[in-house]
């Protein structure tokens, strides 16, 4: 199958169109039950269409998640970028996660499948540690540097990524909470429990969680 890079301007666009609305597909109608014969129906093309750009739909939904891990991964880097406080940029790669959860609500349902199917956990199991070896990072610069107190740094990342997954699908994805407050938070939980003694989070310019704007409302 040819690649993404190897495609013309169209062959991309059209590429980019089977992913977007397979995404979508098989996160309202489920990836089992959804045939590659719905999807390019969908979008009025042909199965032959479909075949140049993917060997099978189980191509297709790799190349999915292999996408949304990639995005997701670059989103927190950009939001830590230039940050020299590990702690801050703990707590910008936690905003940064949830936000980006609920911009894509379609993508991570798609993560929570994949979590629980053989034939994709693997893969979804990549990326959790791809991100806690991320996280894992800062954790140990915070240690070295006293802002974080001195445990196991794995164990600490392990919790505070544990943490961050269950609020994002409990609040966020199933709960339809606002990822902007449970951000807040989890920036509180999380970090509460791995600073040192006496030691804060940076305040956020403009930032107010929601106990800060009840007391002002």
């Amino acid at each position: 199958m040819p690649t993404a890079r190897g495609l013309t301007e169209r062959g991309r666009q059209r590429r980019r169109q089977l992913l977007d609305h397979a995404a979508r597909r098989f996160a309202t109608g489920g990836y089992d039950p959804t045939p590659v014969a719905g999807i390019v129906e969908d979008l009025g093309v042909g199965k032959g269409v479909f075949y140049w750009y993917f060997s099978s739909k189980e191509e297709l939904f790799r190349e999915i998640l292999r996408e949304a891990q990639q995005d997701l991964r670059r989103r927190q880097q950009q939001a830590i970028d230039g940050e020299p406080d590990p702690v801050r940029r703990l707590e910008l790669g936690i905003r940064a996660s949830l936000g980006w959860l609920a911009e894509h609500r379609h993508l991570a349902t798609l993560f929570s499948f994949a979590r629980s199917d053989e034939r994709f956990s693997t893969m979804v199991s990549h990326g959790d540690d791809v991100a806690v070896a991320d996280a894992l990072r800062h954790v140990k610069e915070g240690i070295v540097a006293g802002r974080i107190r001195d445990a196991d740094p794995l164990a600490l990342t392990h919790a505070m990524v544990g943490v961050i997954n269950h609020l994002a699908r409990t609040m966020v994805l199933e709960g339809g909470a606002d990822p902007g407050e449970v951000a807040e938070e989890a920036v509180a939980f999380c970090l509460g429990g791995l600073l040192a003694p006496g030691q804060a989070p940076a305040p956020v310019p403009g930032h107010m969680g929601p106990v800060g704007r009840a007391a002002l409302s």
